[in-house]
């Protein structure tokens, strides 16, 4: 499935209504946040040439409307800022995945084509919204540009060869192609053109997790076997580098079978579920806060009444007591790391709706908890007891499952307090 586009014929127009529409793309420019270059790219693609059209500052309806009414595309950026649907959309995505979802509305007058032909490093579920669009699919030109890391620059007509697959989209429509890729879109003269792109997979591979493991395995083998801090030969630069390549000579062959020796040894030393923990904490700063349903808003801190009443603040103190029974918000939100400065649990609950506007979230945490974060996770969905939390004394369970109850980890199987 990684190798081959697929396309998705609905025949319902409004399969995708409320997802998100022109009128959601109007009012997002209305609420007068959205910034050209940050939230918004103007671009236009012409006679083999792609231009974008930024101005500096904030998307004014009138501007952004008048590029489009002269034939420029409109891509907005991280949409799920702006609507909660694409939000509620991309966190389920997320789980699923196991990896970011991402995603960026196309907006494109009929007759025109906003960007130009390239691959991406991300794979791509196109969802057509609104009008129709032409699309045009082309395989990856070498080995080398199969699931590649890293997106391709724009590239020309004579570059690309024949198409393995050619389309009209219409509303209601799915096309999806593997990174590496190539594809271009065009609108007909005769309708405009609304999709979302659905991105997912970004360096997900299993390179990217030996770029994190490979390291660590050689800092624990450096510490551990004498062998990988002995020096190397004296004369080693006479006889190795390109220069020698061609030369036979023993100390070579001694040279290159050493280094192998101490790769294969790497793989005893290699801290695998650490590095898992380590992209699993890159994963949790990608994620998207979680959607919360009506009942958990309620059984957590943000359904907790306080409020401002009669010259002051009431409602404010969170009473867990030993009775209370809890669990995580979800399975996914948390990961528990431990890390050279000490027990770190990081979370998503805090998270922003745009991608990597705040800092990792984390708590660090005193390292007899951590059978206490074990507990939580092996029984969700099951609600347990705070005085069932393996911890030493009834205040430590109580204190534990109030900050996780502060920071929207915990909720309660009954709302604390009623309004």
């Amino acid at each position: 499935w990684e190798r081959a586009p697929l396309l998705v014929r609905r025949g319902d127009p409004g399969y995708y209504a409320g997802l998100f529409s022109t009128a959601d793309f109007d009012a997002a420019l209305r609420r007068g946040e959205v910034q050209f270059g940050t939230h918004l790219d103007v671009t236009s693609y012409a006679e083999g040439v792609r231009e974008t059209h930024n101005p500096s500052g904030r998307a004014l309806p009138a501007v952004v409307w008048d590029f489009y009414q002269n034939g420029c595309s409109l891509r907005l950026l991280c949409p799920q800022a702006f609507s909660p649907t694409v939000w509620h959309f991309l966190s389920i995505l997320q789980e699923q995945f196991g990896s970011m979802a991402g995603a960026n509305t196309y907006l494109t007058p009929p007759g025109t084509q906003g960007f130009a032909p390239h691959y991406d490093d991300i794979e791509a579920f196109v969802l057509q919204l609104e009008g129709k669009k032409h699309w045009r699919v082309y395989k990856p030109r070498i080995d080398a540009e199969v699931l590649p890391q890293f997106s391709s620059a724009n590239l020309t007509q004579a570059e690309l060869g024949e198409p393995v697959l050619e389309t009209v989209l219409e509303a209601g429509d799915l096309l999806y192609f593997p990174r590496g890729f190539i594809h271009q879109g065009d609108c007909l003269p005769d309708a405009h053109s609304l999709h979302i792109t659905v991105s997912s997979y970004q360096r997900n591979s299993w390179g990217d997790f030996l770029e994190k493991l490979l390291p660590a395995a050689l800092q624990m083998a450096l510490e551990e076997d004498v062998e990988y801090r002995r020096g190397l030969p004296m004369d080693y630069l006479r006889y190795m580098g390109v220069a020698n390549s061609d030369a036979v000579d023993a100390r070579r062959t001694a040279f290159v079978e050493k280094v192998q020796s101490l790769i294969k040894k790497l793989v005893d030393y290699a801290p695998i579920d650490a590095a898992v923990d380590q992209r699993a904490k890159s994963f949790l700063h990608d994620c998207l806060p979680p959607v919360l349903t009506q009942s958990e808003k309620a059984q957590s801190v943000y359904g907790f009444p306080a409020r401002w009443q009669d010259g002051g603040p009431c409602n404010v103190d969170i009473l867990i007591t030993k009775d209370t029974e809890v669990r995580l918000l979800r399975h996914g939100i948390v990961r528990l790391c431990n890390e050279e400065a000490g027990v770190m649990l990081y979370y998503t609950t805090e998270n922003s709706r745009v991608y990597h506007k705040e800092e990792p979230k984390f708590l660090e945490l005193d390292p007899e908890y951590t059978d206490s974060i074990e507990f939580l996770l092996s029984s969700y969905p099951d609600h347990v007891s705070v005085d069932n939390l393996p911890c030493e004394t009834l205040e430590e369970k109580i204190s534990l499952a109030t900050l996780l109850f502060e920071k929207g980890i915990l909720t309660t199987k009954k709302p604390l307090a009623q309004v």
